[in-house]
């Protein structure tokens, strides 16, 4: 088993749900409306349930990060690595508090701590992932600087992992939350779901040097988070619901998707099912 793998059975998952007090603070954060608690609470009550019908085995996060609604995002402050947890700094300054957090309660669920980035870099989950075992994909934007990318090679050097960097489009710019996990998802080892028009040309040329596939995100899709899909196994996916074209495309290649309803803790905060889980075990 490695975790080093973005597409393997998933067995185990570290989840934040939303906290009622946190709320308040949605504007500050970015969010697009202030989420219902109550809603919220039982749309995460239906991802967690999805989770565990699948097989994976769901550590509920406990620790508050107090005023922080973006705290359910537990994808962003960990790299997860076959050698334990890379703890991360994020780009968003409200998000400082996280990886400290999330970490320890890692570490209370048996996952070492393999090493931590400081000052100055800045990075985010959401801008890596892995192609395969030895390859770690890596965005450099406004949540992740060069100087991340530079302590993260660092940390992967002795475990023989390249680390290939591509710069992120500006879009809408710094206010507004653009990961490179906001364009591509991979749902198997030959086959990803990408909105085309955001993806730079070297990813697109990698993609096909690799024999990876495509399933194209249509355009009145992008902004309900169609390409944000988390793997269960090879080709075998949890959606956010509201996607139909995306679905259809995806299951035309043979994906089973499962779907969960996140206009509270997915549509408001721009956080998919990538976004809001951390896996910790595939294989």
């Amino acid at each position: 088993m490695s975790i080093q793998d973005q597409v393997g059975t998933l067995r185990r998952v570290y989840v934040r749900p939303p906290r009622a007090e946190d709320a308040a603070a949605w504007a500050d954060y970015g969010w697009h409306d202030r989420p219902d608690p109550a809603r919220a609470d039982a749309e995460h009550a239906g991802l967690r349930r999805v989770l565990a019908e699948a097989g994976a085995e769901v550590i509920v996060g406990s620790t508050p990060v107090d005023g922080n609604p973006d705290a359910i995002y537990a994808y962003d402050p960990i790299l997860m690595t076959d050698a334990g947890a890379i703890v991360l700094r994020p780009g968003k300054p409200g998000r400082r508090g996280e990886p400290s957090v999330d970490a320890g309660d890692l570490v209370t669920a048996d996952i070492t701590v393999a090493g931590e980035l400081t000052e100055p870099a800045i990075a985010e989950g959401g801008d890596m992932f892995w192609l395969d075992r030895s390859t770690l994909l890596l965005g450099i934007g406004y949540r992740t600087n060069e100087a991340g990318l530079a302590q993260l090679r660092a940390l992967l050097d002795p475990a023989s992992v390249t680390v290939i960097a591509f710069d992120l489009p500006h879009l809408n710019g710094p206010d507004e939350c653009l990961h490179l996990m906001s364009f591509i998802s991979m749902l198997d080892r030959d086959l990803a779901v990408v909105y085309p028009p955001l993806m730079p040309v070297r990813l697109v040329q990698l993609l096909r040097e690799r024999g990876i596939r495509s399933v194209e995100v249509p355009q009145t899709e992008f902004a309900t988070m169609g390409p944000n899909v988390l793997a269960l196994g090879p080709r075998v996916v949890l959606a956010l619901e509201g996607n139909p074209e995306t679905r259809r495309r995806m299951e035309a290649e043979g994906v089973t998707v499962h779907t969960y309803r996140g206009e509270e803790i997915s549509l408001k905060g721009d956080g998919g099912p990538t976004c809001l889980t951390k896996p910790l075990a595939r294989g």
